[in-house]
């Protein structure tokens, strides 16, 4: 199984960027922890990482054919981009939200996700460790079939 892990805006900055709110782990160091959760749990991982709309949504695109499923943190585009959103569900594979920080404990902007409503979960707010935890959770559903928990219908 192969799974696709995409990381949008600015998160090539981690370790640099307000470790107040992001901590000092950097993307490097998120990916390696995920490669080696990917080992044990016996899943392949594929990552994204860009600050462009356009390119995660090409790759979305380009990925659906070949991979299970996306853990996605899109970052500050989570909060403003329905083209973003469409593209998940045009490719009809489950996803997983994650973010670093507690978007709901932050700027009010930052407490509606516009791909919360259609993703099989979101992680937020335990740092890095959301990753893992999101791709723990990604990897059970694409197993059970997704018959453990309920598809998120279009409202």
């Amino acid at each position: 199984m192969r799974i696709a892990v995409i990381h949008g805006p600015n998160l090539n900055m981690l370790g640099r960027r307000e470790p107040s709110i992001y901590g000092q782990t950097t993307l490097a160091q998120i990916d390696e922890r995920l490669e080696q959760l990917a080992g044990e749990l016996d899943v392949e991982l594929e990552f994204r990482q860009a600050n462009a709309e356009g390119e995660i949504i090409d790759y979305i695109h380009e990925a659906g054919a070949r991979v299970a499923g996306y853990l996605i943190n899109a970052a500050g585009f989570t909060h403003t981009s329905v083209a973003l959103l469409d593209a998940l569900l045009a490719v009809d594979r489950p996803y997983v939200e994650v973010h670093l920080s507690n978007p709901a404990g932050r700027e009010r902007f930052r407490h509606r996700s516009l791909l919360a409503p259609y993703a099989r979960g979101v992680v937020q707010g335990f740092g890095a460790d959301s990753y893992e935890l999101g791709l723990r959770g990604l990897v059970r559903i694409v197993c059970a079939g997704d018959n453990d928990q309920a598809a998120p219908r279009r409202r």
